[in-house]
């Protein structure tokens, strides 16, 4: 049997896209197993862990340099950022929803409920409702901040400040306390922020575009602080939270957005794109950034710990801007570069420093 050693409590966030989980675990849980080797023609649980760790890192990192290749109108894509919203959420939907309409049944054939929103989700509609956070609001700021903004700027706004706002909140919500470690870690996040956001406000008044995607960066961070929040006042596991937020996002918008769309009520291009790049989306940012980087994170936080998960995932900042600059050719000046290398180092220092706590308490499993 698995032997638990619990050393302080954890709260660790869902998954996104990025990079949302990034700095959403805040305290520390270990886990050493005694369980025998893998039988042959089996992987390890090293081994599943350390692939799991590379395929969320590869995909939180892709999520950022693809959604600005898709949403920035200069390099000539199709579809809009809602029109990308529409494409994750159906792609998203056709692998959640049949699986939360079975786990709805199987929870009324036991006499433990019905669920909601149809049979779709598993979860009452209250607890349902924490999709319009981190299924609906989040993907529509984020999608619509690389219009204006380069990837560098997401990569510190985006998963960056994630830690930032999902401690402030959950000082307020739930409670929380702020060791001077957390705190230490904190400051360094906000002043990367301010590194790269605060530039940008500087030229607000020049013609420049880039702060409305900073602000809307910010604001998609903290559309997910509000639902890892959620998610921990309502002692959600890793599955009953990634499907009812993809079942109410898509039960919101979907409908919605098809009608406005056929009667030209918005300029959506979705119906009208070439459909190798609406499936295109569908896979990469519905299957893969919600589904496939969900259960990655997931198992890395079982090998791993959430704390060495955490710092794994730190580095998804300054890769992904690195990678946007080699793969889209934008540039990386002194600010941006100072914001990461702030950013990464609060997130890798606050989780140290709560890591080091003696103090004891239940731990919460990860959302997706």
């Amino acid at each position: 049997m698995p032997r638990w050693r619990s050393r302080v409590r954890c709260c660790p966030a869902a998954n996104d896209p990025g990079p949302i989980a990034v700095g959403a675990c805040v305290d520390n849980r270990r886990m050493t197993s005694l369980a025998p080797a893998a039988p042959p023609g089996r992987l390890s649980p090293r081994a599943v862990g350390l692939l799991a760790a590379l395929v969320t890192v590869a995909i939180w990192t892709s999520f950022i340099v693809i959604a600005r290749a898709s949403a920035d109108p200069s390099r000539g894509g199709t579809l809009s950022p809602f029109d990308i919203v529409y494409a994750r959420l159906w792609g998203a939907g056709l692998v959640l929803l049949p699986w939360g309409w079975w786990l709805s049944r199987r929870a009324r054939l036991a006499g433990q409920g019905a669920g909601s929103l149809g049979g779709l989700s598993p979860l009452p509609l209250h607890v349902a409702r924490v999709g319009i956070f981190g299924g609906l609001l989040y993907a529509m700021l984020a999608y619509s901040g690389f219009v204006f903004a380069p990837a560098a700027h997401a990569s510190v706004l985006l998963p960056g400040s994630l830690p930032l706002w999902t401690t402030l909140l959950a000082l307020v919500l739930l409670g929380d306390r702020i060791g001077w470690g957390r705190a230490l870690g904190l400051v360094l996040i906000v002043g990367g922020d301010v590194l790269v956001g605060g530039a940008s406000l500087l030229h607000a008044f020049d013609g420049s575009g880039v702060w409305r995607g900073d602000v809307l960066f910010i604001g998609a961070a903290m559309a997910w602080s509000v639902y890892s929040v959620l998610v921990r006042r309502y002692a959600l596991d890793a599955v009953r939270a990634t499907i009812p937020v993809t079942a109410m996002a898509f039960v919101v918008y979907v409908p919605i957005y098809t009608v406005l769309v056929l009667g030209a009520w918005v300029a959506g291009q979705v119906f009208a794109a070439p459909w190798r790049e609406v499936l295109f989306q569908m896979a990469f940012q519905g299957v893969g950034s919600v589904v496939v980087s969900g259960i990655g994170f997931t198992k890395m936080i079982q090998h791993f710990g959430p704390v060495r998960s955490t710092m794994i995932t730190a580095v998804v900042p300054g890769l992904s801007a690195v990678s946007a600059a080699l793969v889209l050719g934008e540039p990386l000046p002194w600010n941006v570069l100072a914001g990461l290398a702030l950013v990464s180092a609060g997130i890798v220092f606050g989780v140290r420093k709560v890591a080091a706590r003696p103090a004891a308490a239940p731990v919460l499993k990860a959302a997706l």
